[in-house]
C-alpha cells in the first residue's frame, strides 16, 4: 500500500531529525528501507523537494545533503555554517540580510526564488 505524502514527508523529517549529521538522499533511503524494503530513490527525491520547497527542510547544495529546517521563518534568509572537520550544520535567521540581497539582485533584474547562505569552516568545538 502506498503512502500519502504526509506520510511519507513525516517519515522523511523523522529519519533527518534523528540525525546530528546532514544526510543524502541515499543516506536516509536506506534508513526507511530497514521499515519499508520496496520504497524506491524517486520516491524519497520527491520527497525531500516537497519538503524543500515548503521550507521543512534545507539542502546544502555544497555537499549534496539534507538537514531539516530548525528555524522558525517565513521571509527569511537561513545561514548554515557547516563544520568541515564534524559535519555539523547550525542554522541561523538571516533575516537582515534579505534587504541586501534583494538589492544585489535587482541590480540586473534577477527574480530569486528562494534564499539559502552556506558558510563552510570549524564549529566552535572543532576550534578549540
Amino acid at each position: 500500500m502506498r503512502k500519502r505524502a504526509a506520510a511519507r514527508q513525516s517519515d522523511v523529517l523523522t529519519v533527518l531529525n534523528a540525525s546530528n549529521r546532514p544526510m543524502t538522499a541515499y543516506q536516509i533511503l536506506e534508513q526507511l528501507q530497514v521499515s519499508e524494503p520496496d520504497i524506491a530513490p524517486p520516491t524519497v527525491y520527491r520527497t525531500l523537494s516537497a519538503l524543500t520547497d515548503q521550507g521543512h527542510a534545507h539542502r546544502l547544495e555544497s555537499i549534496k545533503a539534507f538537514v531539516p529546517c530548525r528555524c522558525n521563518h517565513v521571509e527569511s534568509v537561513p545561514v548554515l555554517a557547516i563544520c568541515e572537520d564534524c559535519g555539523s550544520v547550525e542554522e541561523h535567521d538571516g533575516s537582515d540580510l534579505l534587504p541586501t540581497l534583494t538589492r544585489l539582485t535587482d541590480q540586473s533584474a534577477f527574480q530569486a526564488a528562494r534564499h539559502i547562505v552556506e558558510i563552510h569552516g570549524q564549529c566552535g568545538t572543532c576550534a578549540d
